[in-house]
């Protein structure tokens, strides 16, 4: 299934949501199972039961909503907490010439900064080298911590698009060269649309994601290229802290960082996909 939020016209504040297919229609879950959760976050703390209110609505063909009619959001909006992995791919650490690390390099993102994935990034008048990566993201179904390799999938429920927007000259020179402030503007965590559930995800060594701007690729990479070595990122900081349902693991999957000072600029397009 892929599961996301969206504003219809005349609706009274985000409405849990379906995709038909990638690209479709949506069914309007709401309207569907009205004794579901408006929050993402709390329909998926309610678990299998939830999923199979969800599959209900979609298998009904009923509650359809054209989807140039309706505004489509962060597919969650409200975690606990977003944790992301940095050079978790080879690939992107061939680029900046540094090692694999032997262990994952975690930061975080404020809630606050996520946002919908055609919404504007605010470009912040503090910096001047303002750059993007196209990341995948893993989102919690079921708390845990401690969590065993062998059962990660199990506290996953599926995987959306994220942009690990950033402001570089924050990251790597200012604020004593601590990530949080550079990684976490208003707008930096866009989202979506759709969480795609895992029992949708059948060819995984396929999983791809890529970036596109001003009309060419700007990235484009693979679940392939991430060394095997590391701890999983999903299960790097449950040691530390409890996972919670709609937490969300960014892994890096990027082929570069802004090439030659390659800054996004104002009004440019971004287009994630996978």
């Amino acid at each position: 299934m892929r599961l996301l939020r969206f504003q219809g016209p005349g609706t009274a504040g985000p409405r849990l949501g379906l995709e038909e297919e990638e690209g479709g229609d949506v069914v309007d879950l709401s309207e569907a199972e009205p004794a579901l959760p408006r929050s993402m976050r709390a329909f998926l703390e309610s678990g299998e039961h939830g999923l199979q209110a969800a599959r209900r609505a979609l298998a009904s063909g009923r509650h359809r909503l054209l989807r140039a009619g309706v505004r489509l959001l962060a597919p969650i909006d409200d975690p606990e907490k977003v944790i992301c992995v940095g050079l978790n791919y080879r690939d992107h650490c061939l680029e900046q010439d540094v090692k694999v690390p032997k262990e994952p390099l975690i930061f975080s993102k404020f809630p606050s900064a996520i946002t919908g994935p055609f919404d504007d990034i605010v470009h912040p008048a503090e910096s001047s080298e303002v750059d993007w990566e196209v990341e995948l993201a893993a989102i919690i179904g079921k708390a845990g911590r401690h969590i065993q390799e062998s059962a990660a999938l199990e506290h996953i429920v599926g995987f959306t698009v994220a942009n690990d927007v950033s402001a570089r000259d924050w990251q790597m020179r200012r604020n004593g060269r601590q990530w949080l402030l550079g990684k976490t503007f208003d707008t930096f965590c866009p989202l979506g649309p759709a969480i795609v559930t895992k029992d949708s995800v059948t060819a995984r060594r396929r999983g791809a994601v890529r970036d596109r701007g001003t009309g060419h690729y700007l990235q484009q990479g693979g679940v392939r290229t991430r060394p095997p070595p590391q701890t999983p990122p999903c299960l790097a900081m449950t040691v530390l802290n409890k996972s919670a349902p709609g937490d969300g693991r960014c892994s890096l999957c990027a082929d570069f960082i802004a090439l030659q000072g390659q800054w996004l600029q104002l009004h440019e397009l971004l287009e994630e996909g996978s």
